[in-house]
């Protein structure tokens, strides 16, 4: 009996559809074109997972930087005083403290200044 590959194909091209849902025009529904579209959507959700590290962090030293500045000292000079004192905060956790609890915030830079 001779054995057709349609299931394992039609799954593949299923698979690549079922990703390709919400495009618009023929990249959701034709196979050749949902294919190269949805490599080039996965090459760039790669990318981007790291990009959004590095705008997170640039947003959480601008905050930091400005509410230290509030506090009569800059960023590097802040995180070099912490370095020195032994305190690991990350600058994520520096950030919120800056944003929700000021107070706090001035108490960490008066400890890293001293």
């Amino acid at each position: 009996m001779r054995v057709k590959k349609g299931f394992k194909a039609r799954r593949r091209r299923n698979r690549v559809l079922k990703l390709a849902k919400g495009f618009r025009g023929r990249r959701k529904n034709c196979y050749r074109r949902a294919n190269q579209a949805v490599e080039r959507a996965l090459d760039y959700a790669t990318r981007d997972r790291r990009q959004k590290r590095r705008d997170f962090r640039a947003l959480w030293i601008v905050r930091i930087n400005a509410a230290a500045r509030q506090n009569g000292t800059t960023y590097s000079r802040l995180v070099a005083g912490l370095k020195k004192a032994g305190i690991a905060i990350d600058r994520k956790i520096l950030a919120d403290l800056a944003l929700a609890l000021p107070g706090d915030f001035a108490a960490v830079v008066k400890s890293a200044r001293a």
